[in-house]
């Protein structure tokens, strides 16, 4: 579970690029792909505001601009930059306006499997998104157009497909693993991971409602 509390959070962050360059191609995939979950999922919350919406899309601008030259080249200094501003702006994004099914699903697998939280969210995604897609088409549209999607002259939910797509291109690209079968994720353990993904606070702002057997759906779809 998401454990809060003012003991556990720090007054002051600091992201500093030239702290991020030793990092290994890997982290700087796993925690740009949780940038990016995190700016998606805030932008389709349900208590998403305005302010949140203009901070949610620059985050996935730059998400979708600078990703890959860091995963490059960790030296990449404006790489680096830009995606400090990334993860900072999806983080003031989805701590005003939440998250949804992708983290309560990952916080599973990163508590039965101790999996890369990042990786787990950049494989879930996808799948969360093509689930989701219905009850906000024009706002997965506004993301594909985020990540540098020519969408004229496509219906929303045609716009919203493209932008899915290109998240599993970017992943792809990166290095993350296509399914959780390549985690070793069990399929006998869908079940119970789905019931406590149902008791997440992060599901609560999820813009469609899911019952039980469908968060086991969205799982069997990611493997």
């Amino acid at each position: 579970m998401a454990i809060v509390d003012w003991r556990c959070t720090p007054n002051i962050a600091i992201n500093d690029p030239l702290l991020m360059v030793g990092m290994p191609a890997s982290l700087t995939a796993a925690t740009g792909m949780d940038a990016l979950t995190h700016a998606v999922e805030a932008y389709v919350s349900t208590i998403a505001t305005p302010i949140t919406d203009a901070c949610a899309l620059q985050a996935i601008k730059l998400v979708a601009e600078y990703l890959q030259p860091a995963v490059a080249n960790g030296e990449n200094l404006e790489a680096r930059d830009k995606m400090a501003y990334a993860e900072y702006l999806a983080g003031m994004a989805f701590n005003n306006a939440s998250l949804g099914y992708v983290h309560s699903m990952a916080h599973q697998l990163g508590g039965f499997y101790n999996l890369p939280h990042g990786v787990c969210n950049a494989i879930l995604l996808p799948s969360v998104c093509e689930f989701n897609v219905i009850a906000c088409p024009k706002r997965f549209a506004d993301i594909a157009i985020a990540l540098g999607e020519n969408i004229t002259g496509l219906s929303a939910l045609e716009a919203a497909a493209k932008g899915i797509a290109a998240i599993r291109t970017l992943s792809a690209s990166i290095g993350i693993p296509t399914g959780l079968k390549a985690l070793n994720v069990k399929v006998e353990d869908l079940k119970v991971m789905s019931e406590n993904a149902k008791k997440d606070a992060c599901q609560l702002t999820n813009p469609r409602t899911a019952t039980l057997e469908q968060v086991i759906a969205i799982y069997q779809a990611a493997m």
